[in-house]
């Protein structure tokens, strides 16, 4: 069978060049694309550079503060993510194998310390038949609609898309405060938002999570001083650090608060406000696809729960 010229050209695409840019387009920042890369940002920007070259267009328009995708960047994300998901598709295991699961995991949390459900997953490991890419609720909802992933775990539902997603609630993950240490609060036990108003608070976009923001401020709405928010930084470490130097404080989830460091310190919520700031984690699948592996996976991870 002939083969078209064009498609024995040397001068296609890589697929580490397509995954490159489309890590560096769901993150909008070279240095967090790197790490889901487990590379270093300067091969990731030669990578960029070389199929920026190879298109002879930009794909990302670049300044000191931000990173924004081109026209030609946003054209391009559908047909890479298209490439890459054929791709995969062609693999013995996705060939060979119906059952085969791709488990995406919100990053929000830490599925590891939070148990049982870290434990029902641990039994869902399959090895390579289970992909765990590690995003925010938002980009995994978006992910299992383009039929990317299977089931996801997500803090709280999405919004409008109940048609199309199934839902099974699976536990909820307390909120913790994160304050310095120096700050009076930190003698006591439990703490109301109120007495660590004083303290601006670190906060992130709604876009990341709409229905958890939105449960969050209709709590801050409440309180008795209006609470001053910064945006948070990309990393958290780098917002530790700057609690522990007093220079905010911060809600995480109980999960994600086993960093330690000097000036660091975490406190549960009063009663009140822990019943109401918290986060709902559900296991989210397409209502149309109801394989025996996926119904089976979903039994096991809500087994208990009400």
């Amino acid at each position: 069978m002939a083969t078209a010229a064009h498609l024995i050209s040397s001068n296609l695409p890589s697929v580490k060049q397509l995954q490159c840019f489309l890590a560096v387009a769901h993150e909008l920042n070279f240095r967090r694309a790197a790490e889901r890369l487990n590379m270093t940002q300067p091969p990731l920007t030669r990578h960029i550079q070389s199929l920026e070259a190879l298109l002879r267009q930009p794909l990302f328009s670049r300044s000191t503060h931000a990173v924004s995708l081109t026209e030609a960047g946003r054209a391009l994300v559908a047909r890479a993510e298209k490439i890459l998901a054929d791709l995969d598709a062609l693999s013995a295991a996705s060939l060979s194998r119906q059952d085969r699961l791709r488990i995406g995991l919100t990053r929000t949390l830490d599925f590891t310390r939070m148990q049982p459900v870290g434990a029902r997953l641990a039994q869902l490991d399959a090895g390579d038949d289970i992909d765990s890419p590690d995003l925010t609720s938002a980009r995994l909802l978006q992910c299992l609609a383009q039929n990317r992933l299977d089931l996801v775990l997500t803090g709280e539902k999405g919004a409008g898309d109940e048609e199309n997603v199934r839902y099974r609630w699976i536990c909820r993950e307390p909120l913790l405060i994160a304050l310095p240490t120096t700050h009076p609060a930190s003698q006591q036990q439990q703490l109301s938002l109120d007495e660590v108003s004083d303290l601006p608070l670190f906060w992130f976009a709604r876009r990341a999570n709409p229905a958890f923001f939105d449960k969050c401020e209709q709590v801050f709405a409440r309180l008795k001083t209006p609470l001053k928010k910064v945006k948070e930084p990309d990393d958290s470490l780098t917002m530790l650090a700057h609690i522990a130097r007093g220079k905010g404080f911060a809600l995480l989830p109980q999960s994600k608060c086993a960093f330690n460091q000097e000036g660091l310190c975490y406190r549960p919520l009063c009663d009140d406000q822990a019943q109401q700031l918290n986060i709902d984690v559900y296991a989210a699948t397409r209502h149309d696809d109801a394989r025996p592996a996926l119904m089976l996976a979903l039994e096991k991870l809500s087994d208990g729960a009400p």
